[in-house]
């Protein structure tokens, strides 16, 4: 299932009949020409509002974690489920209660100057 949660924010969720995996998310990233890094938070622990100047894609490999937007709403992940967060978008987040592990590349903000 796909959504937009915003005009720009985009949602994925595992399409798989399989229980996503580390090594499985790893790979479908890596198949789409994304050169992600791995991180990982326990639960309950938070990320204050923030924004980034590049383009995100994070999938979840493990556990759950939800995303607030700001404006906007909450964005529950789940285990396989990937989150495409465009540059400039202010955003928070709460691990969920079994920890998270997170998969995340990132790409320069469209139309934007790489190098």
């Amino acid at each position: 299932m796909t959504g937009e949660v915003s005009d720009q924010v985009r949602v994925v969720r595992w399409d798989r009949p399989e229980q996503p995996t580390e090594e499985s998310v790893l790979r479908r990233m890596i198949d789409e020409g994304l050169d992600p890094y791995r991180w990982a938070n326990g639960p309950g622990d938070v990320y204050p509002a923030h924004r980034h100047p590049y383009r995100k894609v994070l999938y979840v490999a493990r556990g759950s974690i939800r995303f607030e937007l700001h404006p906007g709403g909450p964005i529950d992940l789940r285990a396989g489920d990937r989150l495409d967060l465009p540059a400039g978008i202010e955003h928070s987040a709460v691990v969920g209660p079994e920890g998270v592990v997170c998969l995340e590349a990132h790409l320069p903000p469209r139309g934007g100057v790489t190098g």
